[in-house]
């Protein structure tokens, strides 16, 4: 939403003189009815365009471990992730004062701040490593070792023989990362600085080891996926704020159950018990653990009352989709900050569909100049140059945020929002458009969500009933672009049985139903376990409200499956108002690709699991994950899926 970020490698300062140009800006022009097909196109050029630079970093991240050891490996892989999605950062400060959010630049892979607002960690790294700043901005190598010294010198603070003793588990180095992350300035002075970001430090933090905890394998970004104590990370009030997984625990052992707290079986998270339990969430130590009053599944954490006007001057009458240039916790931080000068009324998280409300809906944030007034704003995580961040967690919840303000406000309707192809300059639209990106608006400067937004897709999430009749085919995920919903490993889940660790879910560009690419499923055997193998690849990292709706009437959920080995049976789990359900199981042929579906009108086709009844009884329901089973045997059993779908 400020200056755009450009992925532009300096070949005076990168040794293997590898130049890569910076994404085309201008629009490509296509109907409506192509933007899918444009949109995939740009992604095969933009994969092509950055995979050799993620096998650079690669090697960069390696050295950085060895000069370092008090770092637990895959924390640098798992920071870049965060910061850039692995794109080297190199923004263009030149309109700078004409930027909205005007948020500090970050600068390289691994997204430094250089000060204007935040820490000058490009300035004090430099300092660290004996280098100039323009080599942590622009040298990929240097941008990692940098990163590393900071975090070295935090790490050791709390684990002082960490250099020479090994590095620590990585959730025993939450507290580092936290200082780690250059928000607020330090001579704000400890008091200010942590009233002003902790939450955003907090949540900072998370994302870290979330990606870790979950692992990373998508078009050359590989962050090694190892399980996360979250119990050791964070309280029970924290957890329940960030939604932490908790499905690597053994609650037996680790007594995360409490006459409070209590994972839930379905999204396997920790979850306040009672409504007593749940005030508690407004603990000091998170700064944001109410629930929003205007949006029930969003968090509250106000902005500074020095970047927004309380109350508004014109009725609430339409929406704008902006990308934040920056990182979610960044985004929250720099609303609090008094000097910024700017917010939204929330902000969404890439990885997961988190929102965070920072402006009431009835007070009037500063985020579309001169239509502030009558707007409400919505700040996504991430860079317009980079379509990673644009997950399918992100649009779903953010059509749901939407949605809400579709049945609140009279004046916005779902079926008014932009459907066209997306562009990356500014293009005014007719103000009956009412839902539209900040690039839409006249008199503006800046060209957020940009050419990386589909819109179509949005569209049709903002209305789901807007496919047609009878047979009518939405396509949940294919797979051609990235793994979807389906972004966790299969032994993810805490209801998995009989599978390995080093069991992988990975998009395969070489096995396919349609398309170019598909779902590869590889399950190895746990050698320490003798049971079957019941493996509940999650959709959505088992959050329903990161999932589409799909429709139970004459609804028919299903998908395309080849397994290299005989034996191999396969199922869905469906979330239902009541619980959720599980299909009877289907076998498949090995070694052919075979459809399989199930209808959710049919009773027969269903098994209660937890706390279902045995039927689909909601009207709109979301689907849960793919069952794979087979029986407990030695050798690795490959299974591909395409093209899930639902037909109603």
């Amino acid at each position: 939403m400020m200056h755009r970020h450009t992925a532009v490698l300096l070949s005076a300062v990168i040794t293997s003189a590898v130049v890569v140009p910076a994404l085309a800006q201008t629009a490509i022009k296509a109907p409506a009815a192509d933007t899918e097909q444009v949109l995939e196109m740009q992604l095969k050029m933009e994969e092509a365009r950055l995979l050799p630079l993620r096998a650079m970093y690669v090697r960069y991240f390696q050295q950085a471990y060895r000069r370092y050891p008090s770092i637990p490996r895959g924390t640098l892989e798992s920071l870049a992730y965060v910061q850039s999605r692995w794109s080297p950062l190199q923004p263009d400060t030149s309109d700078q004062d004409h930027a909205h959010l005007r948020m500090p630049p970050s600068w390289g892979v691994m997204g430094l701040y250089a000060g204007g607002g935040f820490e000058d960690q490009v300035g004090e790294a430099a300092k660290l490593l004996g280098v100039s700043s323009a080599a942590v901005r622009t040298d990929a190598a240097t941008n990692i070792l940098a990163a590393a010294a900071l975090l070295d010198a935090q790490i050791r603070q709390d684990h002082p023989a960490a250099a020479t003793a090994g590095a620590p588990a990585p959730e025993a180095i939450r507290a580092a990362l936290m200082r780690y992350a250059g928000y607020a300035p330090r001579d704000a002075g400890l008091t200010a600085r942590s009233a002003v970001d902790d939450y955003a430090r907090t949540s900072f933090a998370y994302d870290v080891l979330l990606a870790q905890d979950r692992g990373v394998n998508d078009r050359g970004i590989v962050v090694p996926e190892r399980a996360i104590a979250w119990e050791q990370a964070f309280d029970a009030p924290q957890l329940v704020t960030l939604r932490a997984p908790m499905v690597r625990l053994d609650v037996s052992k680790d007594r995360v159950e409490t006459d409070a707290y209590q994972v839930d079986p379905i999204s396997e998270t920790l979850q306040a018990r009672s409504t007593s339990a749940s005030k508690t969430l407004a603990a000091p130590a998170l700064d944001a653990g109410i629930q929003s009053t205007d949006y029930g599944p969003a968090i509250w954490s106000a902005a500074s009352a020095s970047n927004y006007t309380a109350s508004r001057s014109a009725a609430v009458s339409a929406v704008t989709i902006h990308t934040a240039q920056g990182s979610y916790a960044g985004t929250i931080s720099w609303f609090k900050n008094a000097s910024a000068q700017v917010s939204a009324h929330y902000v969404i998280r890439s990885s997961d569909g988190q929102v965070t409300q920072m402006v009431r809906n009835a007070d009037t944030a500063w985020h579309v100049r001169n239509q502030n007034s009558y707007t409400l704003g919505i700040e996504h995580e991430g860079y317009i140059d980079n379509s990673s961040w644009y997950t399918n967690a992100m649009y779903e919840s953010s059509a749901a945020l939407v949605r809400s303000f579709c049945s609140t406000y009279s004046a916005i309707s779902c079926a008014s929002a932009y459907s066209g192809a997306s562009s990356s300059g500014i293009n005014v639209l007719a103000t009956s458009v009412k839902i539209k990106g900040h690039q839409h608006y006249s008199g503006q400067t800046h060209t957020d969500p940009g050419i990386n937004w589909n819109w179509s897709k949005y569209y049709a999430l903002l209305n789901p009933g807007s496919g047609g009749g009878t047979g009518t085919v939405t396509y949940l995920d294919r797979f051609e672009s990235s793994v979807g919903h389906f972004n966790t490993s299969p032994s993810y889940s805490g209801s998995t049985t009989g599978i390995s660790t080093a069991s992988t879910a990975t998009r395969d560009c070489t096995t396919q139903k349609n398309g170019s690419c598909s779902l590869r499923v590889l399950l190895k055997d746990d050698t320490a376990s003798t049971a079957a193998w019941a493996v509940r690849l999650l959709s959505g990292s088992g959050t329903p409200a990161s999932n589409t709706a799909l429709t139970r009437n004459n609804g028919v959920v299903g998908f395309w499956v080849w397994s290299g080995g005989s034996g191999t049976s396969v199922g869905v789990g469906i979330d239902d108002s009541d619980g959720t359900e599980r299909s009877t199981s289907k076998a498949i042929a090995a070694n052919a690709w075979t459809y399989v579906s199930w209808s959710l009108s049919d009773a027969a086709q269903w098994n209660a699991w937890v706390d279902g009844n045995g039927a689909i009884t909601g009207s709109s329901v979301k689907l849960d994950a793919i069952w794979l089973y087979h029986a407990n045997t030695a050798y690795d059993v490959n299974v591909y899926i395409d093209d899930v779908q639902i037909k109603n």
